[in-house]
Order: structure tokens, then C-alpha cells, then sequence
């Protein structure tokens, strides 16, 4: 596969800072004519009384709520092709799964998503196949 037929990898946590990385995302996806994956990363932990499966269950509505919103904002009129993945896992992890199965030509995070959880972020970064792109 060619640089030009790699994706842009954008990992969210709809904080400003991210929807910041998400602009310059898609700025990217549309100078390589480039697909953008938006990836949602969550941590899902687990409860004292074992409803897990409802935690998980309303993390993700809340999260396809919050996209549909930021993808109206965002998103729409574009000429990038994007997809939404939520998942559950480290964002390190998450990130060098998806890498391993995809071809990624960048990955674009907001400074939020490095601080608020360093680290996942710092094994990432030691391990990074790709370039990474922090925006404040």
C-alpha cells in the first residue's frame, strides 16, 4: 500500500483538545487523500455491584451522541471518508491493535488524551510505529 492509501488515525475523548487533534485529522485525511478513523478509547472499570455491562452499554451511547454532535460540527461536507470505533482498552493498546490491522500513515491525539492518561501514553510513544502529531 502506497503513503497516499494510508489512513489518519485520531483518537478522541471529546475534550476540546481533541476535537482540535480532530480538525487537524481531518486536514491531513484531506491533503493525502486519506480515509480518517476516529478512534474512542475508554477505560472500563469494573463496579461493585456487577453492572459492567450497563457501564459499558451507556459510555457508549453517550459517545455516539457526543460524535453525532461533533460530526455535524465537524465532519459533514467533507470529502474525507471516516469511520467511528469505540473501544474499550489503554489507548496504547487500542492504538497499536488498530495499527497492526491497518495501514496508518499518522496518529493525531490532543494534549488532553496525553496528560490525562501518561502512562498508556508514554508506552505508546516508546512504540509508535508511525508519526504522531500532538496538538495542543
Amino acid at each position: 500500500m502506497t503513503d497516499m492509501n494510508k489512513g489518519v488515525l485520531c483518537t478522541i475523548d471529546f475534550s476540546e483538545s481533541s476535537m482540535d487533534a480532530l480538525r487537524m485529522a481531518m486536514s491531513l485525511a484531506q491533503l493525502l487523500k486519506s480515509p480518517l478513523t476516529i478512534l474512542y478509547p475508554y477505560r472500563l472499570l469494573n463496579t461493585h455491584n456487577g453492572e459492567a455491562t450497563d457501564l459499558k452499554k451507556k459510555i457508549e451511547e453517550n459517545a455516539m451522541r457526543s460524535f453525532a454532535t461533533l460530526e455535524k460540527d465537524i465532519l459533514y461536507g467533507s470529502d474525507v471518508s471516516y469511520e467511528f470505533k469505540i473501544e474499550v482498552g489503554f489507548i496504547s493498546d487500542r492504538v497499536k491493535d488498530y495499527a497492526k490491522k491497518n495501514s496508518v500513515s499518522f496518529l493525531v491525539m490532543g494534549n488532553k488524551m496525553n496528560l490525562s492518561n501518561k502512562e498508556s501514553f508514554d508506552e505508546l510513544a516508546e512504540h509508535l510505529q508511525m508519526p504522531l502529531v500532538i496538538v495542543p
